[in-house]
């Protein structure tokens, strides 16, 4: 099974000399922020690796024809995977699962609590079995998305907030244990930092109240440890979409009684159904977030390809349809988006919500693909960066010591040596962060 631990390690040596460079760049123009950076993405995305290839007797074969192929990103690349198996007919499914596989290896599946028919939730538990051994079989992560939110009450919640709490807490060790060897990444408390704004405190009277009782702090802290006993080999996640210091000031006091964080990775949502971030502004939360020496995942990032805005289209004041000049700017600013998350040496992660613009938060023509499935340029273009720009295919020959030398992304990468009058022969290397990167081939 594939699992955060073998897909991305964070560097957090690169980090540190980065950091160290780039400390002051969120007071940077939008110029000096870009200067260099294809260089820049080389230095912290890319190692060098060396392909020895020898004989039996342990002699160097020099001339030996290698290749490095790349499979399978270090880098998460993902997307909420919410539409899978309803759209409808045999057709747009296959498109939906085709073209999502074409480009991701992480996919996030709804875990909401209000969405459970019963206390023990059953046929959700069901069909995420489902979508996360399809992802799993694909070569992608599946993570689930969010364990407690008081977005809205479950129908069944009785009024006492005691007896939530020790439901809810029972909801998170059902999915941690259920779900133990298949999902291993998991957003336990989602949007903490503002979770008595009004329009959450109006849909969810009961477990608002709940949170309310316990504290905003001590209930999430409460949340992460049941989350870690249920599973504690799990990358657990706080999520927000606040990106300002009021998160940030939550996150600091998310810690046991040792003083040791509860948390594995910070989750920072960028939902631009109206305002796309500036470069300062993305460069600017990386660096504030960065400070706490683990990796960050964009959990939930939106840019969207229609002209209508968030707040008319909440109302119910007319349709938000794709546009085809807009469809140009949505892929202009997705490039620029995934280059600069890329660039941030403290990024692990980049999930898109959603995939198509059917079933989309908000109707909103957030999607890569639209209603009929057919591909927007972003799709296209988040595709050439994945799976051309960042993706390794290189070919070398070995020199007189049988060594061939590349310089591939981090990830999984297939290797085949051509000797002529041999077989090829062929080997899996996985290339880290950190780590020596060094394979030997013995050729029969």
């Amino acid at each position: 099974m594939i699992t955060p631990a073998n897909l991305a390690t964070p560097g957090w040596g690169v980090l540190l000399i980065f950091a160290s460079v780039t400390r002051l760049a969120a007071a940077l123009p939008e110029a000096e922020i870009l200067t260099g950076i294809d260089q820049r993405i080389a230095t912290h995305r890319q190692a060098d690796a060396v392909v020895s290839v020898i004989t039996p007797a342990g002699t160097p074969v020099r001339q030996a024809r290698v290749t490095v192929r790349q499979t399978s990103h270090a880098f998460l690349f993902g997307c909420n995977i919410y539409m899978w198996g309803r759209n409808g007919n045999a057709r747009d499914e296959i498109a939906y699962r085709r073209q999502f596989a074409n480009v991701f290896n992480f996919a996030t599946l709804g875990f909401y609590w209000n969405d459970q028919k019963s206390q023990r939730g059953q046929d959700a538990h069901t069909r995420n079995e489902r979508i996360a051994r399809w992802c799993v079989q694909k070569q992608m992560v599946p993570k689930g998305h969010p364990l407690v939110w008081n977005q809205a009450d479950p129908e069944w919640l009785p009024h006492d907030v005691d007896e939530i709490r020790d439901l809810q807490m029972a909801y998170i060790d059902d999915c941690m244990t259920r779900f133990r060897d298949l999902i291993e990444v998991f957003d336990v408390v989602n949007e903490a930092t503002h979770f008595d704004r009004a329009r959450f405190v109006q849909r969810a009277p009961k477990t608002s109240a709940m949170w309310q009782k316990f504290g905003r702090i001590e209930f999430t802290r409460q949340c992460f440890q049941r989350a870690r006993w249920g599973n504690p080999a799990a990358s657990l996640l706080i999520n927000d979409y606040r990106v300002d210091p009021a998160y940030k000031s939550l996150i600091e006091k998310l810690v046991d009684d040792d003083g040791e964080r509860l948390y594995d990775v910070i989750g920072i949502q960028s939902h631009m159904h109206e305002d796309v971030w500036s470069t300062a502004k993305v460069w600017e939360v990386c660096e504030r977030f960065a400070t706490f020496g683990v990796p960050l995942h964009f959990t939930e990032m939106t840019i969207t390809s229609g002209k209508l805005g968030f707040r008319l289209a909440r109302q119910g004041k007319g349709s938000w349809p794709s546009t085809p000049d807009r469809e140009a700017f949505q892929a202009r600013e997705v490039e620029r988006f995934y280059r600069l998350l890329f660039l941030h040496p403290a990024v692990e992660a980049i999930s898109w919500w959603d995939f198509t613009d059917r079933g989309a938060w908000q109707k909103a023509p957030g999607g890569l693909v639209r209603i009929d499935m057919s591909p927007k340029p972003a799709y296209q273009s988040v595709q050439k960066l994945i799976k051309q720009t960042w993706w390794t295919d290189d070919a070398a020959t070995t020199d007189a010591d049988g060594n061939a030398k590349f310089r591939p992304f981090y990830g999984q990468h297939n290797v085949t040596v051509v000797v002529p009058g041999q077989p090829p022969v062929s080997r899996s290397m996985s290339v880290r962060k950190g780590d020596s990167n060094r394979l030997v081939i013995t050729l029969p």
